[in-house]
């Protein structure tokens, strides 16, 4: 296992999110985290739908109330806690997660998990 370090905890804000784009050996993947009341989960920054990035502008992920990820393309509603898709056309498929671990405040990808 690699680790791939994106950020510090501290860049992230509770509740917010961030995308990153990792190079791994597979090539890239554009992913993103998302923190929500001190938790801290990734998911790959694409819809099951049509497959779209997530993001409507450079780390935009959360609805204004910062309590669901939205899709820029369609306006589905995800579950930052799990990926689970709650309302739009992907309902019943969720996002892809991505694993990711803190250590002294700072995140990391594992490479080889996914």
């Amino acid at each position: 296992m690699r680790r791939i370090r994106l950020c510090g905890l501290d860049e992230i804000p509770d509740p917010g999110a961030r995308g990153f784009r990792v190079t791994c050996s597979s090539g890239a993947l554009d992913i993103f985290v998302v923190r929500v009341d001190g938790h801290v989960r990734a998911y790959v920054n694409r819809c099951p739908h049509r497959g779209t990035p997530l993001d409507w502008e450079p780390d935009q992920f959360l609805d204004p109330e910062t309590t669901e990820i939205v899709c820029a393309t369609h306006g589905a509603r995800f579950r930052p806690s799990d990926g689970a898709c709650l309302v739009g056309p992907c309902r019943g498929r969720g996002l892809d997660p991505v694993p990711v671990e803190t250590e002294s405040d700072v995140l990391y990808y594992r490479e080889g998990e996914s």
